[in-house]
């Protein structure tokens, strides 16, 4: 798939860069055009003359070249790449990208990049799990980066954990699999809900859940990825998505939510329902705060909030697919599969709390999901973005 494919190279100053010379060979051996852009540091790792004879053309690292004065235009290689990838991609780089700080030839061509952009971590476990590393690398994925995620190991230091950059051909084949896949959902519209809905007691006070909304933003980026024109409708989440394709539409309710999704139905060709809409609200929303002014506690008068699943599936034609979620505690299977049927789903995605690293706020989750033609299929535990893919390869065979 990488045939005929232009390629960004860019290698920052971290040990891992020697692994660099191996992943140019690969790509020009794959049929890509390769463009190896260095920053400063990345040449004291290993020498531009091996990845030019490699790339069959000149490395870039400054914004002109000192001895033609010729400018190495940042612009015109963010529309020339059809995919950029960073690696190995160090804390600072990682920051300079998350941030926008543009003081190299690398930074400044990747926020000049039109193209996907896959980054390949690589530093010391330390510096990985810091919380500045973490959440750069979260707002990269946010902007709708590709993350290659840093598997463990034995690192330079001599210590062993994650922070060893993804090797070569492993980076080759997430490469394949994205432009095997990029256009799949080409033509279809998608509509995907995501994060909590927020029932108001008072102006101050409300009812919700611990939903992030993380799983369904990674649905949202995944399916774009993939060529869908994607309408996001989100509860209130503390998460930005960057992406041509995805059309956002904010709500605080259920009912505001169930409003967004029905006035839009009409046009879908899927409906993926990853938000955890709140199952009741506050029969009489006050006007004013609720003030601590005896002992007595308020006594709060709950209502059912609208099945949004359910109204989608009564409503839905033959040839829309409606995707649901079930996050279960007990009886998983049997709750999930109950569900698919009473809300006439096509397919359901069951997690469960009892799962390590499922569930809410995390950055992975564990899935089975179970589809109305019999068929169930069981996931490992993943980053979320990977279980968003696995979600839509099976809503790809609906398409069919």
């Amino acid at each position: 798939m990488l045939k005929g494919k232009k390629i960004i190279l860019g290698i920052t100053g971290g040990i891992a860069a020697y692994k660099c010379a191996t992943l140019t060979r690969l790509l020009v051996k794959a049929g890509a055009e390769v463009q190896v852009i260095m920053t400063p540091n990345a040449k004291q790792f290993i020498q531009p003359l091996t990845l030019s004879t490699l790339s069959g053309k000149p490395v870039i690292s400054e914004f002109f070249t000192a001895n033609t004065g010729v400018w190495n235009s940042h612009v015109d290689l963010g529309l020339w790449a059809d995919a950029m990838i960073v690696a190995p991609a160090t804390a600072s780089t990682i920051a300079k990208m998350a941030n926008g700080v543009a003081d190299n030839m690398l930074v400044t061509t990747y926020l000049s990049a039109k193209a996907p952009v896959f980054v390949a971590p690589a530093m010391d476990l330390d510096m990985m799990r810091h919380p500045s590393t973490v959440r750069n690398i979260e707002l990269l994925r946010s902007y709708g980066n590709h993350i290659i995620e840093a598997p463990s190991g034995e690192l330079a230091s001599h210590l062993v954990g994650k922070g060893r950059m993804e090797e070569p051909e492993n980076i080759v084949k997430a490469l394949d699999a994205y432009f095997e896949t990029e256009q799949t959902f080409a033509g279809k519209h998608i509509l995907i809900t995501a994060g909590p809905t927020v029932e108001k007691i008072d102006p101050v006070r409300y009812i919700s859940n611990f939903s992030s909304g993380k799983m369904g933003f990674a649905l949202a980026q995944v399916c774009a990825d993939r060529g869908a024109a994607v309408t996001l409708v989100s509860g209130p989440v503390a998460l930005t998505i960057n992406h041509p394709n995805v059309e956002r539409v904010d709500v605080t309710s259920a009912i505001e939510m169930r409003d967004a999704v029905m006035q839009r139905l009409e046009h879908q060709d899927a409906v993926i329902l990853c938000a955890a809409v709140a199952d009741y609200r506050v029969e009489q929303q006050q006007t004013h705060k609720i003030k601590r002014e005896s002992n007595d506690a308020p006594v709060l008068q709950l209502v059912e909030n609208p099945d949004i699943a359910k109204a989608v599936g009564e409503a839905k034609t033959a040839k829309q697919i409606t995707v649901g979620f079930a996050l279960e505690t007990d009886n998983e299977q049997v709750n999930a599969q109950a569900k698919l049927k009473r809300k006439n789903l096509n397919f359901i995605v069951m997690n469960s709390l009892r799962n390590k690293g499922a569930g809410f706020q995390k950055d992975t989750n564990q899935i089975t999901i179970f589809c109305d033609d019999g068929r169930e299929l069981p996931f490992d535990c993943k980053p979320k973005i990977d279980v968003a893919a696995d979600i839509a390869d099976v809503l790809t065979t609906y398409f069919k």
